[in-house]
């Protein structure tokens, strides 16, 4: 009968309803939780006759639930702490491998799995770009991002060093200033490299680069020696390296801009130093001058390093992953990738935060952070629920009045048909 059909109908749609409020309130604590909401529709309509004008008339056969939606507003930000914790501000989704198929979360409580992969709470790797040797390659397909948990850093040997300094112009020939800076060999250790200007004449100066002598085998050190000449307002204009000719010092044709500087035979078995001693600073100008100032270095730059041992990591805005080693250097290890739909109401829901494309979502696009409309990165925390709890009261109290409406009318359809039924005379 209609008179029980309609209103179960309606009991059955507040019925989903009532569930959908009270998982919205269950996961107002669940990490990028999107809330949802139920919309309704009515069903068809049969038509008994017409009016005198003509006007037909119509009993509907009750509601159904039309749509679920998920609204996939922006969650609150949360400062945790934690570096495996990464907040998305904006659209999007981390990329995530659940057995070999690619699903999307906006959940970035992240941890590290034994390997040292970043992995989601129920054991997904997260995917994004691969880095070799600290470069990070956007066109190589997704990889997992793995964190070197234990691993030693080789070491790097100097090929490039720079020195900032003054000789002072008042100084009378003969006068020596002594500067030195640290430089590492292949196998990662030490060197004090001891490099001694000695003026000559007026606006003339002799440098010589050496080593300790206990650093070769031979125990003798061959310095590294040359001329420097210097204009009337104390700027470098050439240099003569030793046994060479002068020449200017620039970046045109034929200038010199850099000193080779090369030792060989090692005491620690290491390789051969083969280096270049830049003359020009980041502007092009000299970075070593002749001024009415005492001799000093206000600077030493040099790309060698020791060993290290990785100490930490962090995850830039732009979804860059950077390991920390003991050394002090640092080194991008890979790149956080995200994605995105056209249809987000299409996406399945998958449990643990998941999400899973469909025909009606449309393939995801994969993105750097920062581009193509996708969103950026917070280390160290998380994004909430956006489950708005006094919407969700109003919401349930409105579901409520429905569904105790509805079962009235079963109660009242059922009184009439049992007074119905007790009107038909006992055979």
């Amino acid at each position: 009968m209609a008179s029980f059909f309609i209103p179960l109908t309606g009991l059955e749609s507040d019925s989903t309803a009532l569930n959908t409020i009270a998982n919205d309130l269950a996961n107002m604590s669940t990490t990028a939780f999107k809330g949802q909401s139920v919309n309704f529709s009515d069903l068809f309509y049969q038509q008994f006759g017409s009016a005198g004008s003509g006007d037909p008339i119509q009993v509907g056969a009750g509601v159904q639930v039309a749509t679920i939606e998920t609204a996939f507003s922006q969650g609150s930000i949360n400062t945790t702490g934690n570096a495996t914790d990464v907040a998305l501000n904006g659209s999007g989704f981390f990329v995530v491998n659940n057995g070999g198929v690619n699903d999307y979360t906006r959940a970035g409580n992240f941890s590290l799995d034994s390997n040292g992969n970043l992995v989601t709470s129920n054991g997904e790797e997260v995917l994004g770009y691969p880095a070799v040797g600290g470069v990070v390659n956007t066109n190589s397909p997704l990889t997992a991002i793995n964190i070197p948990v234990g691993q030693v850093e080789q070491p790097q040997a100097t090929t490039n060093l720079n020195m900032t300094a003054n000789l002072d112009a008042t100084s009378t020939a003969g006068t020596a200033f002594p500067a030195q800076v640290t430089i590492y060999d292949s196998l990662g250790v030490p060197h004090v490299a001891t490099v001694t200007y000695t003026e000559t004449a007026t606006n003339t100066w002799s440098y010589s680069v050496a080593l300790p002598a206990t650093d070769f085998t031979s125990g003798v050190s061959t310095p590294v020696t040359g001329t420097m000449t210097f204009n009337s307002s104390g700027n470098l204009t050439s240099v003569t390296p030793g046994g060479g000719v002068a020449t200017p010092v620039g970046t045109a044709a034929g200038d010199i801009s850099q000193i080779p500087v090369a030792f060989t035979g090692l005491a620690d078995g290491a390789a051969d130093l083969n280096m270049k001693w830049s003359l020009l600073g980041s502007g092009g100008t000299p970075t070593v001058s002749q001024v009415a100032s005492a001799s000093a270095v206000s600077a030493t730059t040099q790309d060698g390093y020791a060993s290290g041992e990785y100490q930490s990591f962090n995850i830039a805005s732009d979804g860059t992953v950077t390991a920390t080693y003991s050394n002090g250097q640092q080194q991008s290890v890979g790149k956080l990738a995200l994605a995105n739909v056209s249809n987000l109401q299409g996406m399945t829901l998958l449990g643990n935060g998941d999400y899973a494309t469909t025909l009606a979502s449309g393939t995801a696009s994969v993105g750097a952070s920062g581009t193509n409309g996708l969103g950026t990165m917070q280390d160290g925390a998380l994004e909430e629920s956006n489950v708005n709890i006094s919407a969700e009261f109003s919401d349930l109290i409105i579901a409520q009045r429905a569904f105790e409406a509805n079962a009235k009318a079963v109660t009242t359809f059922d009184t009439v048909t049992s007074d119905t039924i007790n009107m038909v005379p006992a055979q």
